[in-house]
């Protein structure tokens, strides 16, 4: 299972989704196993089998407000039920200021208590799009990955048999690239792949007797796109004169990566 820590988000998103620490920093290095995040809710009134302490905490208006409006007894009793989940950090939404009372938890808690200007629904169906990218089971396969007619190719087979070659074909056809060499795969769903490039090499291509090639540079924007779903897997073998081939494709062959078979 990939983690991440609360440290790295904060470092990965600080921008994109307007994230600033409040308190908690000593908390820093939570770790965070799921893209499910929670609202507390009915939590705060008492429901602890609602509870998932592995989540993420969200605190919209709503229940900001009912904090500040509960008693001083009642207040340390829904503190007391937050201070006893493993949570790994809180995050206040829609610009609102901080109240003491979570900044004290998260102080004495040790998880991070982080703000965002974004409204509560779009920083959730924004912030779990994320999670579950930078959380997805991922491997790394030495191949070829294009986008040919909405479907996308990965070309296996083994060093210098022509996967760029016949790569580099298919773009100067009008075909995309996503990545070559080195494809990083990403289980989005339990039956869907999706393939992106490493960012050290993105756009690039060895090919032999030219060398590197940029494909931006060389092709244009339209040559080029960030990730796709993986569709189809295509191995070139060497021709054998003794070996029999399938050439009508009766037989279905699959591939299998991190669990999902392809055909």
């Amino acid at each position: 299972m990939r983690t991440i820590s609360v440290d790295e988000l904060l470092k990965e998103t600080s921008e994109r989704f307007g994230l600033r620490l409040a308190a908690g920093k000593k908390g820093l290095s939570n770790r965070i196993a799921t893209s499910r995040i929670q609202k507390p809710g009915l939590l705060l009134t008492g429901l602890k089998e609602l509870l998932h302490p592995e989540r993420i905490q969200i605190f919209g208006k709503a229940e900001i407000e009912y904090l500040t409006g509960l008693s001083s007894d009642k207040l340390k009793q829904a503190l007391k039920r937050l201070e006893k989940a493993d949570t790994p950090c809180f995050i206040i939404t829609k610009k609102q200021n901080p109240p003491d009372f979570l900044l004290r938890l998260a102080e004495k808690k040790g998880s991070p208590l982080l703000t965002t200007h974004l409204a509560t629904s779009l920083f959730i169906e924004r912030f779990t799009k994320h999670l579950e990218e930078r959380l997805a089971p991922m491997t790394t396969m030495h191949g070829v990955f294009v986008d040919v007619l909405g479907v996308g190719v990965l070309i296996l087979g083994k060093s210098g048999i022509g996967k760029s070659e016949c790569a580099l074909d298919l773009i100067a056809k009008g075909y995309r690239l996503i990545a070559d060499d080195a494809v990083i795969i990403k289980r989005m769903s339990p039956t869907l792949l999706f393939g992106i490039a490493s960012d050290i090499i993105k756009y690039h291509m060895e090919v032999r007797g030219l060398g590197i090639v940029n494909v931006k540079d060389l092709f244009g924007i339209t040559a080029i796109r960030e990730k796709k779903q993986m569709d189809i897997v295509v191995e070139l073998v060497e021709w054998k004169h003794d070996e029999e081939y399938d050439r009508l494709g009766f037989e279905e062959g699959l591939h299998e990566i991190l669990g999902v078979k392809l055909p």
